[in-house]
Order: C-alpha cells, then structure tokens, then sequence
C-alpha cells in the first residue's frame, strides 16, 4: 500500500459553478495532514506519515488550452495525473526483514482514466516506479457518489491492484543471499508480475470555506496472488489498513496571458 499524493478529481460540489466560470488558468488544492498506515507493505506495525495532498482543478496548457475547466459533469469521460509514494524499507524495520537489502524510496507517476453515470464512477490509474523500484502498477476502482449536503462529498468503493514482476521482486521477492544471510527468518521467494491487492476505499470531502477544505480517507487492502504468498507478507500481515486525513487551500493564479 503506497501514500497517495494528488488526485484531480473534483472533491466538492459545493463551489463547482465559481469553478467553471473561473477566470485563472490555474486553479490547485494544496494542502497536508497525516496518515497512519503499516510501515511498509506487508507489515503488521503501524506508523503515522505525513500526508501531502494536491488536487488540481483547472489546468492549462500552452498550444492545449483550458484542458482542465473545473466543471464536474455528471456523465463524461475524464483524465487526471496519477501519483504514489512508498517510503524506504531497511531490515531494521522490523525482525523478520532481517538479512534482507534496503529498499529505497520510490515516486510512482502516471495518468489516469474514468468515467462517471450519474452517482457511479469508474477509474484506471497506470503509474510507472522511480528510484526505489522501476516497475508498473495499475489501480482499478470504483465509486459510488453522494452528496449528502451540498458542501460534502462521499466516494467509496473496491479497488483491485496489479503489480509488475520488477515491483514485485522489489517488495516480495527474496533472494538466495538475503535468505541465507545471519539471522533471516525467510526462504527464498521469487514472484511474478500479478494482481496484487484487493480492499475498498472510503473518501469524505468538506467544504470548510470557499478555499478551504477538510480531507478523509480510510483503506483496506487484502493481498492476493503472488504477494500473499511472499515469506515477507507472511511474516507481517496479509491485511492492509489506513486511515489519514488533513486539510487544503484552493490557489487561483495565471501563468500565461
């Protein structure tokens, strides 16, 4: 389970007309809380990070134009950037790591597609690993919508993750010398790419303000497939929870007029 950073689906509905009609090519929630979340995946021991969040509203692109607008449509296609963190892993982290190398922090950056009907949304995310592993990973989920008020916004549902092989042996894999190193508890292991995760996942968004935000989010994954099947994973834990929360403030500006 990694730390997602930024998302550019629209959070509120309460300000989604201002937003539309809005005269700034620019238009970005940025903001930070914390998340308390297992201390690297597979982990059965918790700690708390902190949480950026980013969440893009308007955007424009030279040559492009307004590709962004604000405007949330009930029924349409979207695209948004796609982001994740997984921060660093080192066998001191816990006793059943001992032996095994450190792995290095890692950004995933990538795109990501949906479709809304009405109060249902479906999303794909791809994201392509950087420093701690250069693998793949695809997120699929979907989303039923409320909005109980019109400054709150609900979205919740399943989500189910696939990883590629180089991910994999990244989080999962153990190899001959780390298994026979002094002190390791774990066999050798050597995954393949796979469905990796399956959970659900639980989004609350209040508008505080006209510029001011409050975030919520809550998480399960279960893994699956080659990763439930990873000494390290069965050394930790095959259950995955998160729960985190902060708060943004919405920035209007221009860049090119």
């Amino acid at each position: 389970m990694g730390l997602p950073i930024a998302s550019a689906i629209v959070p509120a509905r309460a300000q989604e007309v201002t937003l539309a009609e809005s005269p700034y090519q620019y238009v970005v929630d940025v903001g930070a809380g914390v998340q308390y979340k297992p201390k690297y995946p597979g982990s059965d021991d918790y700690i708390i990070v902190p949480l950026p969040l980013v969440a893009v509203q308007r955007l424009f692109i030279p040559g492009w134009g307004q590709v962004v607008d604000g405007e949330e449509e009930l029924r349409a296609f979207y695209m948004f950037p796609s982001f994740d963190f997984n921060g660093k892993r080192e066998a001191s982290d816990a006793r059943e790591l001992t032996g095994t190398e450190t792995v290095d922090w890692a950004l995933e950056v990538g795109l990501g597609v949906g479709y809304r009907y009405d109060w249902l949304r479906g999303t794909v995310e791809v994201r392509q690993g950087i420093n701690g592993h250069e693998g793949q990973v695809v997120e699929l989920g979907i989303d039923v919508i409320a909005a109980p008020v019109e400054t709150l916004q609900l979205n919740f549902g399943p989500r189910l993750t696939w990883a590629s092989g180089e991910y994999m042996d990244t989080y999962f894999g153990v190899t001959e010398s780390e298994a026979s190193a002094p002190g390791s508890r774990l066999s050798a292991y050597d995954p393949g790419s796979s469905f990796k995760t399956a959970g659900f996942e639980a989004r609350a968004t209040y508008a505080v303000s006209q510029n001011t935000r409050l975030h919520m989010r809550a998480g399960w994954d279960r893994f699956i497939g080659d990763a439930a099947e990873s000494p390290i994973v069965e050394a930790g834990s095959k259950d995955q929870f998160s729960i985190g929360g902060g708060l943004t403030y919405r920035f209007s500006f221009d860049l090119f007029r």
